[in-house]
């Protein structure tokens, strides 16, 4: 499994994360539909609020948690780190790790398009849609690290990637 990490700048009104990586997994499974199979291994690895759905086709983040998406079905290309953020072309069986902050919309989708999402323990998403107060994007900063990457657990790259010196957690 090849894992991609990017660090986005702010971009236009969407904070992104200074600290933390978004981490891109390609081919987490092989099949067509892992619906079930994310579902099942994000639980296994302690992340909770499991939902089934697609992304908005509108740019948003979340300040209240970090999160992850599971493509359980069909393709997409997501834009993911604000309005000049990066296009990623996304199918059945990849994963992308968000940070708190980090922007991300669909920008066209399959029909059959489906996605297994999930957050650390007693982090809870609040849609964004405009800039954040200064205390709000401080809060987000200080956002507990998950105890386990989601897709492979205590070894997970997230463990390492996001184990950054001074992060203010």
């Amino acid at each position: 499994m090849d894992v991609q990490k990017i660090i986005f700048e702010n971009s236009d009104w969407v904070p992104n994360n200074r600290w933390l990586p978004v981490l891109y997994y390609r081919s987490v499974f092989l099949a067509e539909n892992g619906t079930e199979e994310f579902a099942r291994l994000f639980t296994s690895h302690g992340w909770q609020g499991v939902w089934r759905n697609g992304v908005f086709d509108y740019q948003h983040y979340h300040l209240g948690a970090h999160e992850v998406l599971g493509i359980g079905k069909g393709q997409a290309k997501l834009l993911i780190g604000g309005p000049s953020g990066m296009a990623f072309d996304v199918k059945a069986g990849d994963c992308i790790l968000l940070p708190a902050g980090t922007g991300h919309m669909n920008l066209g989708a399959s029909q059959d398009f489906e996605v297994i999402g999930a957050y650390p323990p007693h982090q809870h998403a609040d849609i964004q849609t405009s800039a954040p107060s200064t205390g709000a994007a401080e809060n987000m900063e200080k956002l507990p690290l998950p105890g386990n990457d989601p897709v492979q657990g205590a070894t997970g790259p997230m463990m390492k990637a996001w184990a950054v010196p001074g992060y203010p957690s």
